[in-house]
């Protein structure tokens, strides 16, 4: 079963703006702006703080100053296509941040691991002595 579709965004924080595109698309990319750079009001969202911090840490270097996120497409041929896959993109940025991620449990290693391992360190100590230069006295 797929995972459920991400909520649209609303069209009121949406900001969207054609570029001119490099990639595929032979002289027509020279004459035609078909790269969308697509800007989202994060505050227009109304997320709550634990998805907002969230979201500000997916989006990275995308975020801005001012609380938006920037995603640029250009890897189709048309307008249409880079607009949808950058709606795509930054709905399914969204709506990963909504994830809450699980809880780690701690746990305590047992005695029995705990011996394993510092035999084991001691092993390797030994081979790493035992590769040293013999001393002469």
């Amino acid at each position: 079963m797929p995972p459920p579709a991400p909520p649209p965004l609303p069209e009121a924080a949406l900001e969207e703006r054609f570029l001119a595109a490099t990639g595929p698309g032979g002289q027509n990319v020279n004459k035609v702006a078909t790269a969308v750079q697509l800007r989202l009001d994060v505050y227009a969202l109304r997320l709550p703080p634990d998805v907002f911090a969230r979201l500000k840490t997916l989006a990275g270097s995308r975020w801005t100053l001012d609380g938006g996120i920037l995603v640029t497409a250009r890897t189709h041929r048309t307008r249409e296509a880079n607009r949808e896959e950058a709606r795509r993109r930054l709905a399914e940025l969204v709506a990963e941040a909504r994830v809450r991620p699980e809880r780690r449990i701690k746990t305590k290693p047992s005695r029995a691991a705990k011996i394993k391992r510092v035999e084991a360190k001691a092993r390797t100590g030994a081979v790493k002595k035992n590769r040293a230069k013999p001393r002469l006295d």
